[in-house]
């Protein structure tokens, strides 16, 4: 039987191209992604499309193909690809709003939160033990009470006596909390009213919890205030009820001249005039025959100042004062 004489044969398949060539890192025999794969040749191939003979396939239907070859596309699908090219495989679309991963869980059940314990009212100090006739003060976990005038130094040295202690030791000024208010703030220079007492009671009472609960953790504080001794307003009852019996008072009280002359370099709200800081020196006055502790700084450096605190907190631990 004489063949037809078909379409010329088409170029052998090169390494790297076509389907089923392996290449772009795709293993033989496998498409890049699950779409069709390109079109066949029409023409026969003497290693893939034997010749089949006229009317040996019904209509519509497709001659049978090789192991691993695919059949052609019917209408409507994709297009063919042209020779050596791959199709590019879908980009999924992102999430519009992504889920952040959950924290890891700790197997332990901690949280991370630290339990503090409550401050309770200061109690008084323990004597010194082992037979020691006076408590080391640098050491001692105690809350100090510094009182003076305006100009007497009680700020710098409360500072400094904190700064140089063995032991955690907090500074808290009652000046300082006052003047945490801002707008409104109602300055007692300006004349004492009910507005000027009222914000000094709250920063009294602000300054006492911060003092027991810094005793309640470890932390020794010292405090300053210019407390009146002939003002019950003012005076150390508040103190007492707001940070507890363990609080030991100690006054510190230089010649006129010397807190005129160390009010002369304040500036702001701390400067007062020379009439109102001798008539607090003058109040200041009756300290003396109170049974309270008496430090005369004025002639004494910081330093010196603090090492006469030290002395002094140490008595008041073996022997609190009654106040």
């Amino acid at each position: 039987m004489q063949h037809s004489v078909g379409a010329p044969l088409p170029p052998p398949h090169q390494p790297g191209h076509g389907p089923g060539a392996g290449g772009a890192g795709w293993p033989q025999g496998t498409s890049p992604h699950p779409g069709p794969p390109p079109a066949q040749h029409p023409g026969p191939h003497p290693a893939q499309h034997p010749v089949q003979p006229p009317g040996s396939h019904p209509p519509g239907s497709h001659p049978a193909q090789p192991p691993g070859s695919h059949p052609a596309q019917p209408p409507g699908s994709h297009p063919a690809q042209p020779p050596g090219s791959h199709p590019v495989p879908p980009i999924p679309p992102a999430p519009l709003h992504p889920t952040p991963a959950p924290p890891p869980m700790d197997p332990s059940g901690a949280t991370g939160h630290i339990q503090l314990p409550p401050g309770g009212p200061v109690p008084l100090p323990h004597p010194p033990t082992g037979g020691a006739a006076v408590a080391d003060a640098s050491q001692a976990a105690v809350a100090v009470l510094l009182i003076g005038p305006a100009g007497a130094g009680k700020t710098t040295v409360a500072r400094h006596w904190a700064d140089r202690r063995r032991v955690p030791t907090a500074h808290i000024s009652l000046d300082d909390v006052r003047e945490w208010v801002r707008s409104g703030f109602a300055n007692p220079q300006s004349g004492w009213n009910e507005n000027s007492e009222a914000q000094y009671r709250l920063a009294r009472r602000t300054c006492g919890f911060a003092a027991r609960n810094f005793l309640a953790n470890g932390i020794s504080c010292i405090l300053d205030d210019a407390v009146f001794p002939d003002r019950p307003v003012v005076g150390l009852g508040g103190w007492k009820r707001h940070v507890g019996p363990g609080l030991l008072p100690v006054v510190v009280l230089p010649g006129l001249e010397v807190v005129l002359e160390r009010n002369a370099a304040r500036s702001g709200n701390r400067r007062l005039s020379d009439e109102e800081v001798a008539r607090i020196h003058g109040r200041m006055a009756g300290w003396y025959g109170s049974g309270l502790p008496i430090i005369d700084n004025s002639t004494y450096d910081v330093e010196t100042t603090a090492r006469m605190l030290d002395e002094v907190v140490a008595r008041s631990i073996a022997s609190p004062p009654s106040w």
